[in-house]
């Protein structure tokens, strides 16, 4: 199983029902299901990612993200999880709103497009940036809105979102002093757990 998933699985509590978008093969839920009795769907786009999930006897709906979770019913879910996916669909914004509404927890994970090696070959080097987080050429990358660690923090502000947890690894999940000082700099991966923010705000 991928780092990050690794990490997003400590964050589940056992018994949870959980709603994976972009799940893949399936390899997060059906861990949660061995080792959290986790319960809970997938949705994926891609047949051959949805073939083996049912194959591992995950459930798993075949759909586009950027369609929406309108088939879900508020409150669905205790956690809603979606993996370096973020940067891919058209609508983030939405999507995260929608994952607050479908579940009482939403978790992403994304490649930082603040740090250093991005900036270096971006502002120094005048193309865009091929990292070991960001490995694929401009014109064969899916990401279309990748973010900074800075513009997904604003996000969450401007949307009323509450950050609960966050950590900042490198392109092989590992933690460091300098990303935990220096997150959007040296941070490569990042992955935050969040709930809506119901805290009444005061009057300007």
């Amino acid at each position: 199983m991928r780092g990050d998933l690794s990490l997003i699985a400590d964050w589940i509590r056992p018994g949870s029902r959980v709603l994976d978008l972009g799940c893949g093969s399936g390899a997060l839920l059906a861990h949660l299901r061995t080792e959290r009795a986790v319960t809970g769907y997938g949705l994926e786009i891609d047949t051959d990612k949805a073939v083996r999930c049912i194959e591992r006897g995950v459930s798993v709906i075949q759909t586009d993200l950027d369609a929406g979770l309108a088939d879900f019913d508020t409150d669905s879910f205790d956690y809603v999880i979606m993996s370096l996916t973020l940067q891919a669909v058209y609508f983030p914004a939405k999507l995260l709103e929608d994952m607050l509404r479908v579940g009482r927890e939403g978790i992403v994970a994304f490649p930082n497009f603040g740090h250093l090696s991005c900036r270096l070959q971006l502002g120094l080097g005048g193309h865009m940036p091929v990292s070991a987080a960001l490995p694929e050429e401009w014109y064969e990358t899916s990401n279309i809105h990748l973010c900074t660690i800075r513009d997904f923090e604003q996000l969450c502000r401007d949307r009323g979102i509450r950050i609960l947890q966050r950590t900042v690894v490198d392109h092989l999940h590992r933690r460091s002093l300098g990303a935990r000082l220096l997150p959007n700099l040296l941070g490569e991966v990042a992955l935050y757990r969040f709930e809506r923010n119901t805290t009444p705000q005061r009057p300007a």
